[in-house]
């Protein structure tokens, strides 16, 4: 599925949370094309999604979306709370 792409580690996450919201709205066709992605304004970041997603079934895409949304939000906590707790260390 990924072969040499980077999958969607490239893909902002704003873009894949827009993704989702089309998704759920019904307003783009499983599985990805490039002229789906075009139509919702996500050409500028294709490649990457293409490369991650290409060929699921509605379900298996908006599974796919909400688990990295999911760890990418749990990792931006995480990142924060190392900032925080060395903040806190050094008084």
């Amino acid at each position: 599925m990924l072969g040499n792409t980077p999958g969607l580690t490239g893909v902002a996450t704003i873009d894949l949370q827009k993704l989702l919201r089309v998704l759920h709205r019904g307003e783009i066709a499983t599985p990805l094309s490039l002229p789906e992605l075009t139509r919702c304004g996500l050409q500028h970041c294709a490649d990457g999604l293409m490369g991650g997603l290409r060929g699921c079934d509605e379900a298996g895409l908006r599974a796919v979306l909400v688990c990295v949304l999911a760890e990418r939000t749990d990792a931006g906590r995480r990142m924060v709370g190392l900032t925080d707790a060395r903040r806190q260390a050094r008084g």
